[in-house]
């Protein structure tokens, strides 16, 4: 997997990231356990930068990362977080 660096002084991360938007309802049914097992798949091909947002399935895209990331997987991952959207609905 190439790789980039974030800014001049940031973290290397892969080239290729992951959105993890349509792993929380936003284009319909998921399955937590295929989203899971995705993630895994990603970090196993390299894949070290993921994008989520605190909107992402009102907060559920979030718990998901953490339960995906669980143990020595969060030291192999950045995080792009989306914040500031409300629902107010």
């Amino acid at each position: 997997m190439k790789t980039r660096h974030i800014g001049t002084h940031g973290p290397e991360v892969s080239a290729v990231g992951l959105g993890c938007m349509a792993m929380s309802g936003t284009y319909g049914p998921v399955d937590d356990a295929e989203s899971i097992a995705t993630i895994h798949e990603a970090l196993e091909r390299g894949v070290t930068l993921l994008d989520t947002g605190d909107f992402y399935g009102r907060g559920h895209n979030e718990l998901l990362l953490q339960e995906a990331l669980k143990g020595a997987k969060r030291d192999r991952v950045s995080l792009r977080k989306l914040f500031g959207l409300n629902f107010s609905q």
